[in-house]
């Protein structure tokens, strides 16, 4: 179990990595871009992405309260406190090793977050990337472009970056790549 839990965090400060490599490259204009999150531009996901950092069980859980147990609303505050481009980056890169909430579940929040949002990031841009085989574990689907395939049920088929972000609501801004009759029960959202 040890050696798993290890791998999940070294794989968290591995996208957690990427995802600030990434950021360091980005002109100002491409700051205010948007993303695949309705409404926000890739500053507001990447403040998002390091608002939580540090934090502990008993902060989120202040937080939540306060935000009366709306995520939007806790988003919300954090977006509003949220610095300029260097800052972020700055936060992000000091944050490359999970810890407090991130660190939760073995490191899977840190992993799952920044993997995601990286995605909610570079489509828009076009700046497109592979994602390694090894993040992808324990979804439902097969992909098309690594020698992966897990679950059972009806098929999905599509590239690995594509069933990640079917997986996690953002199926209109991906559906033309997938293929297979488990399609039908994906919702498409933002």
């Amino acid at each position: 179990m040890r050696n798993h839990l290890f791998s999940v965090r070294t794989l968290a400060r591995q996208e957690r990595q990427e995802f600030t490599d990434l950021l360091d490259g980005l002109s100002p204009q491409q700051w205010q871009a948007p993303t695949l999150c309705s409404g926000w531009t890739v500053r507001d996901v990447v403040a998002h992405t390091v608002a939580y950092l540090g934090q502990t069980r008993l902060g989120l859980t202040s937080a939540m309260l306060a935000a009366r147990g709306q995520i939007d609303r806790l988003n919300e505050s954090a977006l509003r406190t949220a610095a300029g481009p260097e800052e972020l980056r700055g936060l992000m890169r000091a944050g490359v090793d999970p810890s407090g909430v991130g660190a939760l579940y073995g490191c899977r929040v840190a992993l799952i977050e920044c993997l995601i949002h990286q995605q909610d990031v570079r489509r828009p841009l076009g700046l497109p990337r592979i994602i390694p085989a090894g993040t992808l574990r324990g979804l439902r689907l097969i992909a098309s472009d690594l020698d992966w395939s897990a679950g059972h049920g009806p098929v999905i088929r599509g590239p690995g970056e594509a069933l990640l972000l079917a997986m996690t609501g953002r199926v209109g801004a991906i559906a033309d790549e997938l293929q297979g009759p488990g399609l039908a029960q994906l919702a498409p959202s933002t």
